[in-house]
């Protein structure tokens, strides 16, 4: 039973020193958190500056995992390349060494005098953590807390070693013959050190824990090496279970590096190890040297820092393996039309405006055609669901604001390089243009999530209701598309009839708008899902109105005097005599009137 309570005695030691580094290292993050994370994002190119920011941000944040997860998070939402995270994850192998050279202090002798025995554990643990207590409890201060934090995780974390230790002394017989078993097997030895720190998640917590037995009783060089080899394997095993649950291939290749790294790390020392045993450099008296804490954190620390320093200039070598070990996923055709279309905005042409201008005004023709895309796959949501196509819609959405950011700074980058007004206005054009077709992507989304919320309801429409949303869904896409050619074609003809037509679908929503909430008033509606259904009369009726935006803007571009102005034009235009506009508008309202089965007007030239 004795045996038991020591066992719990060691464990709670290690719980109290894992929640030390926890409430040490959010303490750390809150200081530098924003800090730490610009610096990652302005990582460039060049290894050695990812190794150094690597090492630094784990200093500070005292793991390297957390280091790891924060960088291939940023890999993710696109601050850092790939190529860009491998420096970093080589340097956050480095930095975790200083964990265990701060741990060393509990090597420090009661004896000692002066200053440098504040520094014994059983000092330092209660100084900081009453420094912790009275910085979070009597300042009222983010800064104060936030040092409070650090200053209480670090009394913790010592204090847990301090139990560790004296429960290790405790269990001196049990765990003197189990280290003793480790000296003479090596491949015990690793698969111990890796799994522990597979299971408790922390390298640093391990490493404290040899520190712990080394303070108690001593550890053979010999017994360790491989445990720590199985630490830094086990550190790195646990980060890739981690960080590639629902990541993106360049994700999972960042993780990939601090595996295929940690790989060839243990390979470089086991060699090294042994050509130094062979030719009698690492002799029988230093491979048997008895170490003690600080001992344990030089030897970790080395085995950190050589292969790092080594194997830098290969960083390059594990970023290709990792692609290979780890390709991007197949594309389908509509994705690689979209990145086809991307990479064809070609930093080259920036001196050459008018070529330049041409490939972003073939990529903002793509986006229109993604628009009409998800606009047509949104609506037909509301009469045959499909949740494939729902996650379509997400994903389509979010790949026309990337296309809509990568053609706006395209063309404002050629901006030093344009000298012509001609350029100048397609330039405005086009920034116009795109903006118009992305939010029409939005509107299209903002119906999926319309119909989701119908159906969730789980109350289908009445026919009547369902039968006027068609026609609406109809007319403004009929809309859509005729401005989308218009842009394509730079067509002037079929620029003047989007207007006629806008204004047609902004008297036939208030119709439809008004005929359910007759529905409503005769309970043949629901009032609730009135609600949605408004807002998707709404969205159509913006959608609409983008396209009429975008009809003035392609006229624009050959009027000068309709550019800056196009408010006060369509106010003119619709109280104007201009007989186009009203045949126009005659046509179309009486083409839809039929379709929509809407009163026909007596005089539809004063719809406007």
């Amino acid at each position: 039973m004795e045996l038991f309570y020591q066992i719990i005695a060691l464990l709670g030691g290690l719980a109290m020193f894992l929640y030390g580094m926890r409430v040490m290292g959010d303490g750390l993050k809150s200081c530098s958190g924003g800090a730490m994370k610009t610096a990652l994002a302005k990582v460039t190119a060049k290894p050695a500056l990812g190794f150094i920011l690597g090492m630094l941000v784990t200093c500070m944040i005292q793991s390297s995992h957390a280091t790891i997860v924060l960088t291939v998070g940023l890999v993710g939402a696109g601050f850092l390349t790939f190529r860009q995270s491998v420096g970093v994850i080589l340097g956050a192998n480095v930095g975790t060494a200083i964990t265990a050279q701060i741990i060393r202090l509990m090597d420090v002798e009661s004896g000692a005098g002066g200053i440098l025995y504040m520094f014994n554990a059983e000092n330092l643990a209660p100084l900081a953590l009453i420094t912790g207590v009275v910085l979070i409890m009597f300042i009222d201060r983010s800064g104060a807390k936030n040092a409070g934090s650090i200053a209480a995780g670090f009394g913790i974390l010592f204090m847990g070693l301090i139990y560790m230790r004296d429960a290790v002394s405790s269990l001196s017989s049990v765990v003197s013959g189990f280290l003793l078993a480790l000296e003479g097997n090596y491949i015990l030895g690793f698969l111990t050190g890796a799994a522990a720190t597979c299971v408790i998640q922390s390298s640093s917590a391990v490493i404290g824990i040899l520190q712990s037995f080394a303070s108690s009783f001593g550890l053979r060089l010999c017994g360790i090496v491989a445990v720590i080899l199985g630490v830094n394997m086990g550190d790195s095993l646990s980060a890739f279970v981690v960080c590639r649950i629902g990541a993106k291939p360049e994700q999972v290749r960042t993780v990939a590096v601090h595996v295929i790294y940690n790989i060839c790390a243990a390979l470089l020392l086991t060699a090294g190890l042994v050509v130094l045993r062979l030719t009698g450099v690492l002799g029988d008296g230093l491979w048997n040297t008895m170490l003690d804490s600080g001992g344990v954190a030089n030897v970790h620390g080395l085995f950190r820092l050589v292969p790092a320093v080594l194997l830098l200039p290969l960083s390059g070598v594990f970023a290709r393996l990792a692609e290979k070990l780890v390709p991007d996923k197949p594309l389908d055709r509509e994705d690689q039309d979209i990145v086809d279309n991307l990479r064809e905005l070609d930093s080259h042409l920036v001196t050459n405006p008018g070529l330049a201008l041409d490939q972003s005004a073939h990529l903002i023709g793509h986006m229109a055609d993604v628009a009409m895309h998800n606009y047509d796959a949104a609506t037909t949501q509301l009469f045959d669901y499909d949740p494939s196509r729902a996650t379509r819609i997400d994903q389509r959405e979010a790949l026309l604001d990337q296309m809509a950011d990568a053609t706006n700074q395209y063309i404002v980058s050629l901006s030093p390089h344009v000298t012509s007004a001609f350029h100048t206005r397609t330039q405005n054009f086009q920034i116009k243009a795109l903006t118009c077709f992305e939010r029409i992507g939005d509107l299209a989304q903002n119906i999926h999530h319309d119909c989701e919320r119908l159906r969730q309801r789980g109350k289908p429409l009445s026919p009547e209701a369902a039968q006027d949303l068609k026609g609406g869904i109809s007319v403004v896409n009929d809309i859509l598309q005729l401005t989308v050619k218009a842009f394509k074609t730079n067509d002037q003809a079929l620029a003047r009839q989007v207007e006629p037509l806008e204004e047609v679908i902004d008297d036939i929503i208030e119709v439809l708008r008004a005929r359910h909430v007759e529905r409503m008033t005769q309970g043949a509606c629901d009032v609730m899902d009135g609600i949605q259904y408004e807002n998707i009369l709404q969205n159509l009726e913006r959608v609409s109105d983008q396209c009429s935006d975008l009809g003035v803007y392609i006229l624009g571009r050959y009027d000068a005097a309709i550019t800056g102005q196009e408010h006060r034009y369509l106010h003119e235009l619709h109280h104007s005599d201009n007989t186009a506009y009203r045949r126009m508008f005659r046509e179309d309202y009486l083409k839809y009137a039929g379709q929509l089965h809407l009163a026909a007007k007596e005089d539809t030239t004063d719809a406007n």
